[in-house]
């Protein structure tokens, strides 16, 4: 039985990816897990998350989520790729066309796993708790509710 993938959490960790690598200079996830009820993501990192850090975060994925953007995905030639993305979490048979999701002009990057067609869809973004051992912050994660009022634009960071 092939396991089902979240729309709904599955965009939302594209989008707490592009946060952390906007927030605290971090790459995307080296791994995740990621379900219905609650997810997880694994980051390098060199120490644990303060609260006011934890809570910014929070605040800033759910402002993403509340700009109500677009997700595409478009088959890119694997060459035109890979400058712009890494491709190292690819399958050995992920081809020469690789799908790109996009959310908005916030995040792209490679990935065959199923997307909602806007953010608003995902809901309230809440952190439930973080540790840190051994380089690693694990984040752990769950959605509330699904659709938030839209804004303007998205945080730049701050």
């Amino acid at each position: 039985m092939t396991k089902r993938i979240d729309p709904r959490m599955h965009s939302a960790e594209h989008i707490l990816n592009q946060a952390m690598g906007r927030l605290f200079d971090c790459g995307r996830a080296f791994s995740a897990h990621i379900e219905k009820k609650k997810s997880k993501c694994d980051y390098r990192f060199a120490r644990a998350l303060d609260e006011t850090e934890v809570r910014r975060l929070e605040a800033h994925v759910n402002a993403v989520i509340a700009c109500d953007l677009p997700v595409t995905a478009a088959n890119v030639d694997r060459m035109q790729c890979a400058d712009a993305f890494s491709l190292e979490r690819l399958p050995p048979d992920a081809g020469e066309a690789i799908r790109i999701v996009r959310i908005g002009d916030y995040d792209a990057c490679p990935c065959a796993g199923p997307h909602v067609a806007r953010t608003a869809e995902i809901g309230r973004f809440q952190i439930i708790s973080t540790s840190f051992a051994a380089g690693t912050l694990r984040i752990r994660f769950r959605l509330r509710g699904a659709g938030l009022a839209t804004r303007a634009e998205y945080p730049n960071g701050d």
